[in-house]
C-alpha cells in the first residue's frame, strides 16, 4: 500500500467537473484507490463516493492505493490535484 497527502487548491474544491476528471484518472489504474478526508475513506473510482466527502478548497486529503501500479496511481492523482486539474 502506498499513500500520499495533497491539498486541494482548486477554487471549487473537488466537486462535479474536477471530481469527474479525478475519477477518470483513477480509473486508468489497475490498483484499488481510495481518497481519505477526516478519517473517512471512499473509493476514488466512485463519483458519489468522492462527492460525498465534500472536499473544498484548502482541504487536505490522502490518496491511498494498493495494487500493481500503486505508486504511479497515487503520484498521478496527487499531481492532478496539485496542478488544479489542468
Amino acid at each position: 500500500m502506498f499513500a500520499k497527502e495533497a491539498v486541494v487548491q482548486n477554487q471549487v474544491g473537488l466537486h462535479s467537473r474536477p471530481a469527474t476528471f479525478f475519477i477518470q484518472k483513477a480509473n486508468e489504474y489497475k490498483s484499488s484507490i481510495w481518497i481519505e478526508k477526516d478519517e473517512r475513506k471512499v473509493n476514488a473510482k466512485s463519483l458519489l463516493g468522492v462527492l460525498s466527502l465534500g472536499i473544498t478548497k484548502g482541504v487536505s486529503v490522502t490518496i491511498l492505493a494498493d495494487g500493481p501500479d500503486e505508486d504511479e496511481a497515487v503520484n498521478g492523482l496527487v499531481n492532478l490535484i496539485s496542478t488544479n486539474f489542468a
